[in-house]
């Protein structure tokens, strides 16, 4: 085995074609194939299996595969370090959910970056699954999963088996979150039942390891509502929200600077009574970085900022 073999592999995993990946890296659809087999006896495991939809990893193969992909970037990366050109880069990654709390406190961050050296932060805001798949394939350094609490057990599984860490950020309830020109707007709190005649803005992307997304949805929808809008950027989310006085969101506690930016307002709902808890994850060979951990220090200001029970 050796490092050429292992571009292979990833190119192949990539383009699910033998012949797209011996394409792409200019070589013969034969040599390829041999070069494959090699790898596959050399590791005494089966990398790839033709299905209808290409060449497909198997389990071992997609565990081989994020072995690869890993020395494969730390290599580019050290070659990228002592090349000529080399310019040090200060570099920052992290997927995270739709958390008011959570963007606060990367836009604070934001405000300290070096002046002297090049920098590069990457924020993505999405699921737990993309959240996940980030850290494992694309070398994000950080993320931050939100589940319901009757999930834990679920959740802790699959970080235990796909080596990941994690840590509590925080425990809370989702708040109702509607214009203050909303006929709710001035209630301290409300039920479930005067939510009916609204327009919910609502995600439909959220994941639990091991059920499908029609029991997830179940247990996040409120059937009461017949009106509903499916938006899954936070800027539009807002919007809609500022602009059209019935709709409503549920939402992780929000700082008031934002509340008040958007002209918006949030409410306890006293009968929805589900528990979530926001956890940040890293791989458990990953060391935080000095960014990593001013980043964590801003986060949890912004969480203990919020002026909510939680």
């Amino acid at each position: 085995m050796n490092l050429q073999h292992l571009k292979y592999a990833i190119e192949i995993e990539k383009t699910k074609s033998i012949n797209k990946a011996a394409e792409n890296l200019f070589m013969g659809q034969p040599n390829l194939s041999r070069a494959i087999k090699e790898l596959e006896e050399s590791l005494g495991v089966k990398i790839f299996t033709r299905t209808s939809r290409g060449m497909t990893p198997t389990s071992e193969g997609q565990e081989f595969l994020r072995y690869a992909k890993k020395i494969v970037a730390e290599i580019n990366q050290v070659e990228r370090m002592f090349s000529e050109d080399h310019t040090v880069t200060n570099k920052f990654s992290i997927s995270v959910p739709r958390g008011s709390y959570i963007s606060a406190a990367f836009t604070e961050f934001c405000k300290n970056i070096d002046k002297e050296n090049h920098t590069e932060y990457l924020y993505d805001e999405t699921n737990n699954f993309t959240t996940v798949n980030n850290i494992l394939d694309k070398n994000f350094n950080m993320g931050i999963i939100r589940y319901q609490t009757i999930f834990e057990e679920q959740f802790l599984a699959m970080l235990k088996r796909k080596g990941l860490i994690g840590e509590l950020i925080m425990e809370f309830s989702y708040m109702i979150l509607v214009s203050d020109k909303s006929i709710l707007a001035a209630k301290d709190s409300i039920n479930m039942d005067e939510l009916a005649s609204m327009i919910e803005i609502a995600h439909s992307d959220s994941f639990v390891p091991s059920l499908p997304i029609e029991d997830v949805l179940r247990l996040e929808i409120n059937e009461k509502v017949k009106r509903r809008i499916f938006v899954f950027e936070r800027g539009s989310q807002l919007d809609l929200l500022s602009n059209i006085p019935d709709t409503y969101m549920r939402v992780s506690p929000m700082p008031q600077r934002i509340l008040d930016t958007y002209s918006l307002k949030q409410i306890k709902c006293i009968d929805d009574t589900r528990r979530y808890k926001d956890m940040l994850i890293y791989r458990s060979d990953y060391t935080l970085s000095k960014l990593d951990r001013s980043f964590i220090n801003h986060l949890m200001k912004s969480k203990n900022g919020l002026n909510v029970d939680n």
